[in-house]
C-alpha cells in the first residue's frame, strides 16, 4: 500500500504542530539533504510553457529514494478564482520502483519554499538582523515571515504590495501571531532600514521590483519570485554588486535572476556553504543574494519530513495504487473473469 496525506490532513498536521515548529524541522531535513547534494541525480525541471502559465515535473533520486513533484504556475489564476500554484508529490523505493508515499504539495510547497529561504538566510544574513522587508503579500508571504522568524527571530516586517487587499490580508493574519507589521506605500518605504529583503511576486515578466539604488551594504536578499524563463524581479546591477547563491546552476541560469546575466556569471552553489567548501557571508558590508527557483531535492526533503512526522498517525491513509497480483508474472489474473473448472 502507498501511504497518502491529503489536503485536509496536511492542513490538520500544520494546525496541530504549528507553522514555526514545522519550519524548524523542515530546515533540518533540508540541511541534511543539501549536505549530501552530490549523492543525488539532478536535472533541471521539465517544464511545459503556455501563454497561460507553466506545468512542471521536478524529479530527483539517490540510491534509496526517488521523488518527483508536479507543480503549476499560473499568475492570472487568482483573478479566475484559482490558486497560482498547486502541487502534489511522491516518494518511491529505488530498490523495486514501488511508490511508497503520496502527498498534496500546495501547502507543503509553501512550507518548503519558505523553509529554504530561512535556511539560506540563517547562513547568509547578518546575525544581528532585526527587520525584514516583504515585497509581495500573496499566498507565500505569511510562510516567509514565519520561516524567517523561526530561524532568526525577526518580528518587524515592512510590507509592500500593489494590491491593498493583499496587504490587509497579511496584516490580519500576522499581527495576531506577534509580528509588528508596517504596511508601506512603496517599495522604497518597505526596504528602508531592512536587513533582509524578500521579493515574492507572481507576474510572469522581466520586472525591476528592486533597483540597485534601493540596496544598501550588508543586506541579504531572498529573490523568490523569479522562477521561470522571462520572469525576474531584480535590477541586474544588484547581482553585479552582490554575491549570488543558487541551488542548481543549470536550472537557475534558465529560470532565476541570473538568466539576465552572461552564461559564465559567477555563482556559489549553496550546498557548498553548508559543507564548508565555500564561504557564506564574508563581511558585514557584503550584499548576499539567494536566487531561489526551487529545486527537486528540497521537495524530496519536504516529502521525507512530512512522511516521517505523520507516520503511524491518523493523518496518513493507505492507497491501493499498485496492481500487485499474487503471481508477479500473472497481471491478467486481476482482471480475468474466468472461473476454475471442477
Amino acid at each position: 500500500m502507498t501511504q497518502f496525506v491529503d489536503v485536509g490532513n496536511m492542513a490538520r498536521w500544520i494546525q496541530r504542530e504549528g507553522v514555526e515548529p514545522l519550519m524548524t524541522g523542515m530546515i533540518a531535513y533540508l540541511e541534511d539533504d543539501f549536505r549530501r547534494w552530490e549523492s543525488f541525480d539532478k536535472i533541471p525541471r521539465i517544464a511545459s510553457h503556455t501563454p497561460f502559465g507553466v506545468i512542471e515535473l521536478m524529479p530527483t533520486s539517490d540510491l534509496e529514494t526517488y521523488a518527483f513533484k508536479y507543480v503549476n504556475g499560473h499568475p492570472l489564476n487568482p483573478s479566475r478564482g484559482f490558486q497560482t500554484v498547486t502541487a502534489f508529490g511522491m516518494l518511491a523505493d529505488v530498490d523495486n520502483g514501488y511508490p511508497t508515499f503520496l502527498a498534496e504539495m500546495t501547502l507543503l510547497t509553501a512550507l518548503r519554499t519558505a523553509a529554504t529561504s530561512a535556511m539560506t538566510a540563517k547562513a547568509l544574513a547578518r546575525p544581528e538582523s532585526q527587520r525584514m522587508a516583504l515585497i509581495g503579500a500573496g499566498s507565500q508571504a505569511e510562510f516567509q515571515a514565519l520561516a524567517i522568524r523561526s530561524a532568526l527571530g525577526i518580528e518587524d516586517l515592512q510590507v509592500f504590495d500593489v494590491d491593498p487587499a493583499a496587504l490587509e490580508k497579511l496584516r490580519r493574519n500576522l499581527e495576531p501571531l506577534g509580528f509588528r507589521v508596517t504596511l508601506a506605500s512603496s517599495t522604497d518605504e518597505a526596504v528602508a532600514g531592512a536587513d533582509i529583503i524578500t521579493t515574492c511576486t507572481a507576474d510572469k515578466a522581466q520586472n525591476t521590483i528592486l533597483s540597485s539604488a534601493q540596496i544598501t551594504p550588508g543586506v541579504h536578499i531572498n529573490a523568490v519570485g523569479g522562477d521561470c524563463p522571462g520572469k525576474t524581479e531584480l535590477d541586474a546591477e544588484i547581482l553585479r554588486r552582490g554575491r549570488v547563491f543558487v541551488e542548481y546552476p543549470e536550472q537557475t541560469r534558465i529560470e532565476g535572476e541570473i538568466q539576465q546575466m552572461e552564461p559564465d556569471f559567477p555563482v556559489v552553489e549553496f550546498w557548498k556553504v553548508l559543507t564548508g567548501a565555500e564561504s557564506g557571508r564574508r563581511s558585514a558590508e557584503e550584499i548576499t543574494i539567494f536566487d531561489s527557483v526551487g529545486f527537486a531535492i528540497a521537495d524530496l526533503s519536504a516529502l521525507r519530513f512530512v512522511r516521517d512526522a505523520t507516520a503511524g498517525t491518523d493523518l496518513q491513509t493507505s492507497l491501493d495504487l499498485v496492481a500487485d497480483p499474487e503471481d508477479p508474472k500473472d497481471l491478467f489474473s486481476l482482471v480475468s473473469s474466468m472461473k476454475p473448472v471442477g
